[in-house]
């Protein structure tokens, strides 16, 4: 398979000779069934120039093309401003999101949101391109954030996180002394009755796994410096299973967290590990911690 400036090109040989079209675009693009019909609705896809209008069996030499390029305009309002980036080429992008903004707006025409500086950054950049984000921060959580630009990337990565292979690792100030300093909590999570945006431990939720480890405790200011792995991704996932075992997040008010040191979460997510949509290769980005959690390991733990 070889890729350009548009897209993805195969040459047909005698491995793929005899096969429908939709086959092999699914076991050589990964493409699943919805992606396929986008692709012949928009007629992206090209077999030896030309667009085929239904499936078709291929041939030795045939040499088929997906373009890539998006055809229709992104909803989402492009606005002046940097966004820090930590990964970036065709297919997709890692983003750094400062605490205190949205990963994306919530109705249209928004603004505000890191959603909104990368539509900037690929106007500016000449890429037409919607953008897609893979999973969500809170808007008080800082980190890395992940964006497909394109339908076939998105897809994939979108898979990656129902099986797992795009992981994601996080850094939090949790109060008291956390015990003991490795394991896991397995709690299912489901909402708040009472509240309309708290979650809570419930047996009837989705299921929740968040994996720990405690890397240091200070006793002045009873706060431990913890580091975490999400198995799933449910909403205020690391917040609500914290709160749980009695260690709320400091700053997290919503959880029961003091806000004497923090006046957010102090949870940042630092790393994001997940395997390139198109080249298969493992790629890891590291998000810088934002300020006040840079300070408070550097005063505390350093």
């Amino acid at each position: 398979m070889k890729q350009n400036d548009r897209g993805l090109e195969l040459l047909i040989t005698e491995k793929h000779a005899g096969q429908w079209l939709f086959s092999v675009l699914k076991s050589e693009f990964q493409a699943s069934k919805p992606v396929i019909t986008e692709w012949m609705n928009q007629e992206s896809i090209q077999v030896n120039r030309t667009s085929p209008k239904n499936n078709i069996i291929l041939k030795t030499g045939d040499r088929l093309f997906i373009d890539l390029q998006e055809k229709t305009d992104s909803t989402v309002v492009p606005e002046y401003g940097e966004a820090e980036i930590l990964f970036e080429d065709s297919h997709m992008l890692i983003a750094n999101k400062p605490a205190g903004m949205p990963t994306h707006p919530n109705e249209e025409g928004q603004t505000g949101t890191l959603s909104n500086l990368i539509a900037y950054h690929f106007q500016i950049n000449g890429e037409q391109a919607k953008v897609r984000h893979v999973h969500r921060l809170d808007r008080d959580t800082s980190g890395a954030v992940v964006f497909a630009k394109h339908r076939l990337a998105h897809a994939i990565l979108d898979r990656q996180l129902e099986t797992k292979t795009l992981k994601r690792t996080y850094i939090a100030a949790a109060e008291g002394k956390v015990k003991p300093k490795k394991g896991t909590v397995d709690s299912p999570i489901g909402r708040d009755r009472s509240h309309s945006v708290r979650r809570r431990v419930s047996p009837g939720g989705q299921a929740a796994v968040t994996h720990y480890k405690v890397k240091g405790y200070h006793p002045g200011a009873q706060l431990s410096l913890v580091e975490l792995e999400l198995e799933t991704g449910r909403t205020h996932q690391i917040r609500v299973h914290m709160a749980s075992i009695g260690h709320p997040l400091a700053g997290d008010e919503l959880y029961g967290g003091s806000r004497a040191l923090f006046h957010r979460q102090a949870l940042h997510a630092k790393k994001v590990s997940v395997v390139h949509p198109i080249s298969g290769e493992e790629i890891v980005a590291e998000a810088p911690m934002p300020a006040d959690l840079a300070h408070f390991a550097e005063t505390y733990f350093s």
